[in-house]
């Protein structure tokens, strides 16, 4: 599948090489910019340093997603009111779950920006785990699940999504993986870092 790499005004044109490829070989748009300054397009990313920059409608046309529109960030910020959640807080979550690609999935099986277990999507009715609204959906809703779980003690709450509620009761507090205490100090840094705009949106 394609994927191009672009320096300045090119990048426009390696742009429009992936919209104009015939629709049965294109798909969602991702990019990154390397620490050369060089863009990579690509419909297939290949890891976490991509994000999503413009998605296909099932009409075949796109809509964007990290530029003016905002489309991940409308999702998120409708899905955060529902749960009345911080959207610093789900943008952290998704930003150290899965880097923003909407299609990562882990070596367990979680899949998605907020890492669904298949379990867990079940449970919170998320049908397709990689589409961005029914996932952020989910894991929001879990997050709401979770701080209430334990009286709204968010590292209790990021524990629990990290390692499981039953991991977080059985040892009385966030669970002594250095997986999980690592998470939770991540996702923390992360929302200071949003909420002081350090940090870019995607």
């Amino acid at each position: 599948m394609p994927s191009i790499s672009c320096h300045g005004k090119s990048a426009l044109l390696g742009l429009a090489l992936l919209l104009f490829l015939p629709l049965s070989v294109r798909a969602d748009i991702y990019k990154y910019v390397d620490a050369n300054g060089v863009v990579h397009f690509t419909n297939t990313p290949t890891s976490s340093q991509y994000n999503l920059y413009l998605k296909e409608r099932s009409s075949g046309s796109f809509s964007g997603a990290s530029s003016g529109d905002g489309s991940i960030r409308a999702i998120i910020s409708r899905h955060a009111a529902t749960f009345r959640l911080e959207e610093a807080l789900v943008r952290a979550v998704i930003k150290a779950e899965s880097g923003y690609n909407p299609r990562a999935v882990s070596k367990k099986g979680a899949q998605g920006l907020m890492q669904l277990m298949p379990e867990t999507a079940r449970l919170l009715k998320v049908r397709d785990p990689l589409d961005v609204d029914e996932n952020i959906r989910g894991g929001s809703r879990y997050l709401r699940l979770m701080l209430d779980e334990f009286n709204g003690n968010l590292d209790l709450a990021l524990a629990a999504y990290n390692a499981g509620p039953n991991a977080v009761r059985r040892h009385g507090g966030i669970p002594p993986y250095i997986e999980t205490r690592t998470y939770v100090d991540r996702v923390k840094t992360y929302m200071r870092n949003y909420r002081q705009g350090k940090d870019a949106w995607l």
